[in-house]
C-alpha cells in the first residue's frame, strides 16, 4: 500500500494542472473513483466529488485542491530515493494522493465520507471550485466536520486567519520638478503611512490554545508620471491577515483607524478594500477535530494563512487542515513531499475515518 500512495503521488504531480486547467487531473482522479462500487461519483465542472451512502448519522468530508500556483523553475517531477519533488508536490498534490487512496481503499463502516476534489482555489475566491460545487449541488457539501489535506506537517493547524487585500490611494497637485512648491507631491505624502506599516507590531491571539499572529503588509505601489512632474497620485495596496476572532467588519474598521488621519477626503484621498474573507475559528471541541489531533499525537497550532476551512465554517461546518508535507515549502520552485509524510498521513486520517470519535 505504502509503495502504491507513493507511486500515485508521483503520478499526480506529473499532470499539470495550474489554475483553471484542472480538466485532466480532474478526469484521472474521476476515473480512480469510479472504478469504487461503493462510492456514488460526481463530476460538476473540474470539481470530483465521491461519496459513501450507508445512511450513518454522521458524515466527514475530506477534501483537497487539484490546481497549483504556475511553475517558476520547477522540476517536472523528480524521484530521489523517497523524496518527490515537483510542482504542487507538497501544495497539495501529496495531500490529493492520501485522499484518493483512501477512497480506493474502501467504505468505512462507522461513518459516511465524502471526498471532494475541487478546482481554483490558489485564485481568487470567486472562481472557487467549492463554490460551482455548492452553487449547484450545495447537499455534497453537508457534513459534520470537514478536513482539508493541505500541507501542515503532519500537524493539526486549526481554523485559520482571515484575509483582506485593501488600497489607499492619495491625491497631490502635479507641477514641474524644477518649480515642486507649485505643487503637492502625492507619494511624498505616503512617507507616515509607510511608517505605520514598518513600525507595526503583529497581535498575537490565543484560541482554544492556538495561537494566531496578525500581519500587515505593503505589496503594491503605484504612482508618477514622468520624470519631470511631481506626481498628483499614488495608489498603495496592503495586505491584512488578522485573527478569526476579528469579523470582516472589524478588521475593516481596525484599518481604517490606522490611516484615518493620514487621509484627506477634501484632496480625494481614500480607502478602498478590494477583497475582505472572513477567518474560522479553531472548534476543536468538535469531536471529529478532536479525534483527529489525538491521532497525529501532536498538539495543534493556529493556520497561519487563509484557508477553505474558512468556507466549511461560514456553513456551519467545523473544519480543520491535515496534511503531509513543509507548509514552507509550498509556491516554492524546489518543493517536495516524503513517503514517510504521505504514509503517516493516511494512517491518521484512515484511522479517524474508521473510527471517528
Amino acid at each position: 500500500m505504502s509503495s502504491s500512495l507513493f507511486d500515485l503521488a508521483v503520478e499526480l504531480v506529473s499532470i499539470p494542472s495550474v489554475s483553471h486547467h484542472e480538466a485532466a487531473l480532474a478526469s484521472r482522479v474521476e476515473s480512480e473513483l469510479r472504478a469504487c462500487s461503493w462510492l456514488e461519483v460526481f463530476r460538476i465542472g473540474d470539481n470530483v466529488i465521491a461519496r459513501t451512502d450507508q445512511g450513518c448519522k454522521d458524515r466527514i468530508i475530506l477534501a483537497g485542491h487539484l490546481d497549483t500556483v504556475p511553475p517558476l523553475d520547477n522540476v517536472d517531477v523528480l524521484v530521489e530515493g523517497d523524496r518527490l519533488q515537483g510542482l504542487g508536490a507538497v501544495d497539495m498534490k501529496g495531500g490529493l494522493a492520501v485522499l484518493l487512496d483512501l477512497a480506493r481503499s474502501g467504505s468505512p463502516r462507522e461513518t459516511d465520507v465524502s471526498w471532494v476534489f475541487y478546482a481554483c482555489e490558489e485564485v481568487a475566491r470567486k472562481d472557487s471550485g467549492l463554490l460551482t460545487i455548492w452553487n449547484e449541488a450545495p447537499h455534497l457539501l453537508q457534513g459534520s466536520a470537514a478536513i482539508l489535506a493541505e500541507p501542515t506537517g503532519l500537524t493539526v493547524e486549526a481554523g485559520c486567519q482571515g484575509t483582506m487585500t485593501a488600497t489607499v490611494t492619495l491625491r497631490g497637485q502635479r507641477a514641474h520638478t524644477a518649480r515642486p512648491y507649485r505643487g503637492i507631491n502625492a507619494i511624498h505624502r505616503l512617507v507616515p503611512l509607510l511608517e505605520i506599516l514598518a513600525a507595526y507590531t503583529p497581535r498575537v491571539v490565543v484560541l482554544e490554545g492556538c495561537s494566531f499572529k496578525e500581519a500587515l503588509q505593503a505589496v503594491k505601489v503605484y504612482g508618477g508620471v514622468a520624470s519631470n512632474v511631481v506626481p498628483d497620485e499614488v495608489v498603495l495596496t496592503f495586505n491584512y491577515r488578522f485573527a478569526p476572532d476579528r469579523g470582516t467588519q472589524e478588521a475593516v474598521a481596525y484599518l481604517e483607524g490606522l490611516f484615518d488621519r493620514w487621509l484627506d477626503p477634501e484632496m480625494g484621498d481614500s480607502l478602498e478594500v478590494k477583497e475582505v474573507v472572513g477567518g474560522a475559528m479553531p472548534q476543536l471541541d468538535n469531536p471529529f477535530l478532536n479525534k483527529l489531533v489525538s491521532e497525529s499525537r501532536l498538539p495543534p497550532r493556529g493556520k497561519l494563512g487563509w484557508t477553505d476551512v474558512a468556507f466549511f465554517a461560514e456553513r456551519g461546518i467545523p473544519a480543520a487542515n491535515f496534511g503531509p508535507g513543509d507548509p514552507d515549502l509550498a509556491h516554492t520552485p524546489h518543493e517536495y513531499v516524503e513517503r514517510s509524510s504521505l504514509e503517516a498521513a493516511r494512517a491518521v486520517l484512515g484511522s479517524l475515518i474508521a473510527s471517528p470519535k
